[in-house]
């Protein structure tokens, strides 16, 4: 029998096999993130382009070893804590992923709600965070799997108006040729602080979990439409990397656009000092126009509504594996109750830290700080596991994994020292 996928076209093969990689890497670059980036673009032009390409690699080997966790043992990372490590273990990454997730849902509540009162003045972004908070929790309680992954998926396109902003403006392309290619660093206290806080940004903890369970949910999706146990054939784990990689490809292109509007635009009209969204989409405004403007601020919104999820989807499959609730966004409200309430406790908990006096720029501090810390011991546990083949089976990492794996866990322990010593010791 011919195969069928061959007589499509290729784009449409393509658009078929995206699904939890292109998410993964698109809810990246979520409000909090667009803030670093401009930052690191006002603040030091384009100097910091070439952190595109050096974390591709390494954020696309991660991935997809989480990826391939799932896939091979139809688990998540945090029941495979459970069951294959002391259970110390187990709760200092649940106690270090709570206020983390918290604090970054909540600063990016704040830069969705803030960005809308720019397009709609009238209306205060206190209103605008509450609205959207509850809007998000209905969609996710309201939708099974397979529409909310469509409606991420779909979202992940807004990305697309970054890839334009930079045109906007007039642009040295020779320019950006050279900082993209040859990397420049400086060595000296805030320099070396926006590199780890791109590298924190770019890498973050919490998408090694989702990315597990994506995965599982899409292999149970599956079976449910075609009614039978599935095997796991290496079809699936190639469409698996196809997947992860276009998604992280995606996820560093919109990252390296980001920083290049801030570089030609924010950093070449003497904006130098950025905070928030809000202040980006406002700076804008004045030196590329209305156009520049309504799209950055728009992209702000609709990443909003891709990253929030994923981020209360993480903390609900964290609790629930942890604690042994039923779980799943293919499941109805009634039948895992407590893994939805988790998900609007976060979302109301997220909202709430912009009424208790924490800031979204201190969020954003708190939440680095102690994705920082938890990130390098989790790589070093997905490393572990994929290279275990009681887990893994035939499914253990090649060398290239294992190296690339291994960077990464060296470049982010680093990064959180660096971290670190820059919080409390410079």
């Amino acid at each position: 029998m011919p195969d069928k996928d061959k007589k499509e076209p290729y784009i449409r093969r393509i658009l078929k096999i995206l699904g939890p990689g292109l998410i993964t890497g698109a809810s990246d670059d979520d409000p909090s993130g667009i803030a670093t980036y401009s930052q690191a673009g006002a603040q030091y032009g384009l100097s910091t382009l070439w952190t595109a390409w050096i974390t591709f690699p390494l954020m696309a080997s991660i991935q997809e070893m989480c990826a391939r966790i799932g896939l091979a043992t139809s688990m998540g990372l945090t029941s495979l804590l459970k069951s294959h490590y002391p259970k110390w273990v187990l709760y200092v990454m649940v106690l270090f992923s709570f206020p983390a997730i918290i604090m970054n849902i909540g600063a990016d509540i704040a830069g969705m709600g803030a960005v809308a009162n720019l397009i709609v003045p009238r209306i205060d972004a206190a209103y605008f965070s509450v609205a959207f908070t509850f809007l998000l929790l209905g969609c996710i309680v309201m939708f099974p799997y397979h529409k909310i992954a469509a409606i991420l998926k779909y979202l992940a396109m807004v990305l697309l108006v970054y890839f334009v902003v930079p045109f906007l403006a007039k642009t040295d392309w020779h320019a950006v040729l050279k900082a993209t290619v040859v990397p420049h660093i400086e060595f000296n206290k805030d320099f070396l602080g926006i590199l780890v806080a791109i590298l924190g940004t770019t890498i973050s903890p919490y998408l090694f979990f989702w990315q597990a369970n994506m995965e599982v949910e899409e292999l149970m999706e599956k079976q449910k439409q075609q009614k039978k146990t599935l095997i796991v054939s290496r079809r699936m784990f190639r469409e698996m990397r196809t997947d992860v990689n276009f998604g992280m490809l995606f996820s560093n292109l919109c990252m390296f656009f980001i920083i290049l509007t801030g570089g030609t635009v924010l950093y070449a009209g003497g904006i130098h000092k950025i905070e928030t969204v809000e202040q980006a989409a406002s700076a804008l405004k004045p030196l590329a126009g209305n156009m520049a403007y309504y799209l950055f601020a728009l992209g702000v919104i609709g990443t909003g509504f891709l990253s929030i999820p994923v981020l209360t989807g993480t903390m609900s499959y964290i609790f629930s594996e942890t604690f042994g609730l039923q779980m799943g966004l293919d499941k109805k409200f009634h039948e895992a109750k407590g893994f939805y309430i988790i998900i609007g406790i976060s979302l109301f908990a997220g909202l709430a830290i912009n009424y208790v006096g924490i800031t979204p720029i201190k969020a954003l501090l708190y939440s680095a700080i102690l994705y920082g810390l938890t990130a390098p011991v989790i790589i070093a546990i997905v490393l572990h596991i994929c290279n275990n083949k009681e887990i893994m089976k035939e499914h253990t990492n090649s060398k290239r994994s294992n190296i690339l794996g291994t960077l990464t866990f060296i470049l982010m322990t680093v990064s959180a020292v660096a971290l670190l010593y820059f919080q409390f010791f410079s």
